[in-house]
């Protein structure tokens, strides 16, 4: 089916309607990607779901705005309005996932949300726990580098070579994985923009450094305390080969996400899952497995009973 373009929103946000029977879903990509990214779990939740994903703003093929948390769950319930979905689920990777949580907060009669490892980046030392507070400030202070590194590098414009390579680069990601190459070329080519004849990727640099902010800023143990909708978290437990310079930060950052969620694990709404063995790329590492799971809890979500006021 071809995308559908949402312009009731405040900025045209593109969608692409894969059908299917059941509660509808609304699927949400991570940061840097786009609704291609999830292409391989709208597939396996298709035969039991009405399956929309979409691109957040500034991604993939919808328009430009700033970002606002509030804008963006806006800009989905607008996508949910414009297509008829009524009362739909949602389920989102990494950025995807803390607005899901987002939105199972504002949603009381969602009747499911999923967030696939939907954790802001490291970026406070109180949040490290058990690392030395003069550590934490130097390992931040290293992974900032990197990421600004890396967001001046997708700043510049691509040459036809480069593009060329990096489309060989996703396919050998692909075979990694053992993921459908299509797949991994067509999110990449979705995130390309050539303006002026010059190729850059989205998110832009402007863009990419509000999400920075924006995430740093996050704190989400307040919407776990107050959903009231059923809400899945699924957390890593492994690092990505990126990640490994920094094994002993994304440790404690771990620990800290761990402890943090023993303070609200008195909300029946919330159910958290360590998933053994997986890495922040568990999408991509383990499709099937995780359709199963988002599946599982959402017709699970469906029989159970509702607290009052839902």
């Amino acid at each position: 089916m071809p995308d559908v373009m949402i312009r009731s929103a405040e900025v045209p946000i593109a969608a692409h309607d894969s059908g299917g029977p059941g509660v509808p879903l609304l699927l949400l990509h991570g940061a840097g990607g786009n609704l291609a990214n999830v292409a391989a779990l709208a597939r396996a939740l298709r035969p039991g779901h009405r399956v929309v994903s979409v691109d957040l703003r500034g991604h993939g093929r919808s328009g430009d705005g700033p970002w606002h948390w509030d804008a963006v769950l806006d800009d989905l319930a607008a996508v949910a309005d414009e297509l008829g979905l009524e009362r739909p689920a949602v389920v989102g990777m990494s950025l995807g996932g803390m607005l899901a949580t987002l939105w199972a907060a504002r949603h009381p009669d969602c009747p499911g949300a999923v967030s696939l490892d939907g954790n802001p980046t490291p970026a406070r030392p109180e949040d490290l726990a058990g690392m030395e507070p003069e550590r934490a400030a130097v390992e931040l202070a290293r992974l900032r580098e990197v990421f600004a590194g890396m967001s001046a590098a997708l700043a510049r414009p691509l040459s036809p070579d480069e593009v060329t390579a990096a489309v060989a680069g996703q396919r050998a990601l692909a075979q990694r994985y053992d993921s459908v190459p299509d797949d991994w070329v067509m999110a990449f080519h979705r995130n390309l923009v050539t303006v002026e004849g010059l190729t850059r990727l989205r998110p832009g640099p402007e863009l990419t450094e509000q999400l920075r902010v924006a995430m740093a800023s996050l704190d989400l143990l307040p919407a776990y305390r107050a959903v009231r909708s059923p809400l899945l978290l699924v957390l890593a437990t492994e690092d990505m080969p990126e990640q490994r310079p920094f094994a002993d930060l994304y440790a404690a950052h771990r620990r800290g996400i761990a402890q943090r969620l023993d303070s609200v694990r008195d909300n029946p709404a919330l159910r958290v899952v360590h998933l053994d063995g997986a890495s922040h790329a568990m999408l991509a590492e383990r499709p099937g497995e995780l359709a199963g799971i988002v599946a599982d809890f959402l017709a699970g979500a469906a029989s159970r009973p509702r607290p009052p006021g839902t």
